[in-house]
């Protein structure tokens, strides 16, 4: 049996992803149904009639109110039953259970427990990726068929880029060259790497002459269940980083199931902001060393393992690796204490 962490917030889509008709998505082997009332809030219900279980996204909207398609009942945002078109009386248990939502900074954040123990101070912050006058951000989101943790085993441990994204981001050495750091602070987990004196690494093409020195970094930080921001930057070798640039991404994935992801990706930019070109080509760059690099290679490597447990498979420690570990320690630790009984 699955056991997920509930008292965090899962990311159930970005916000122009709620159109008019709203968003069904699987989070944590749930159908959810989300939709925006009409002040612009968001509503989070679970997709299933308690009659016949049929979606209530197949359904229609009478004002903030959903009436199921199948049989028309009728459910407020609360998921309170509030008609029966049959008769007066509304069987007990025709409720259906509602999720807190919360929509910012571009992302719609679906919490795992009650709506009740919602604490909307703990969502983490990717301010960067909600569209500015100062800045460009391009979006996206696949569907893996891994489970999240290999993801984010992906993530934590960037030495993958040396490897598997040669023909795309290109390590060029990166790696090799820089010194790896993993730290926690409080419930934050943070996975670094640095490299000092290089030459510019491909994100830093046309922006240093050649013969160039920089200092390199790539900043990972990770919160549970598995939302994480990169840092990637570079600077003239030796001085602050703020001499140099910095592009963050957002890399937050969300379970749909045991087996399966919903990976969602956020790059943002503070240059050639109105260009067409520069979109194309960064979504063609990203979408290829996500989709077709790391996709591929960490399905088939869960494909491996499938079922099993992940500690039991005895996986081998580079080093390199310790980020992606900690994290899984860390992930175990919450959900343990969330099912000791109290008292």
């Amino acid at each position: 049996m699955v056991h997920w962490l509930r008292n965090c917030w899962y990311m159930a889509g970005w916000s122009e992803e709620i159109g008019d008709t709203g968003l069904t998505r699987r989070i944590i082997d749930q159908p959810i149904y989300l939709y925006r009332l009409e002040d612009g809030g968001i509503v989070a219900l679970l997709d299933r009639c308690p009659h016949r279980f049929a979606p209530l996204s197949l359904g229609m909207r009478e004002g903030d109110n959903v009436v199921c398609g199948y049989h028309g009942l009728t459910f407020s945002p609360q998921g309170k039953c509030v008609r029966n078109p049959f008769a007066e009386r509304i069987p007990p248990g025709t409720d259906v259970p509602s999720f807190a939502a919360v929509e910012r900074h571009g992302i719609v954040w679906l919490w795992g427990g009650t709506p009740e123990s919602a604490d909307p101070s703990r969502i983490p912050d990717f301010s960067f990726a909600e569209e500015a006058p100062h800045s460009r951000t391009l979006r996206g989101c696949m569907l893996m068929r891994a489970n999240y943790e290999y993801g984010t085993d992906n993530l934590l441990d960037l030495s993958h880029i040396e490897f598997v994204h040669k023909r795309s981001l290109g390590g060029d050495g990166v790696i090799f060259a820089g010194e790896h750091s993993v730290y926690v602070e409080g419930d934050t987990l943070h996975s670094n790497w640095f490299a000092r004196g290089i030459p510019p690494p491909s994100v830093a093409y046309g922006r240093y002459p050649p013969g160039a020195k920089v200092d390199h970094w790539l900043d990972m930080r990770w919160d549970a269940p598995a939302s994480m921001r990169l840092l990637i930057g570079a600077c003239p070798h030796g001085e602050p980083r703020e001499a140099g640039f910095e592009l963050p991404q957002a890399h937050i994935l969300t379970p749909a199931s045991e087996h399966e992801t919903h990976y969602f990706w956020a790059s943002t930019r503070y240059d050639n902001l109105d260009s067409a070109e520069v979109d194309a080509a960064l979504r063609k760059l990203l979408v290829g060393a996500f989709e077709q690099e790391d996709k591929p290679i960490i399905e088939a490597a869960y494909a491996n393992v499938r079922g099993k447990d992940f500690w039991a498979e005895r996986p081998v420690s580079l080093g390199v690796d310790k980020g992606g570990a900690r994290a899984r320690r860390m992930l175990q630790g919450r959900i343990r204490n969330e099912q000791a009984p109290i008292g």
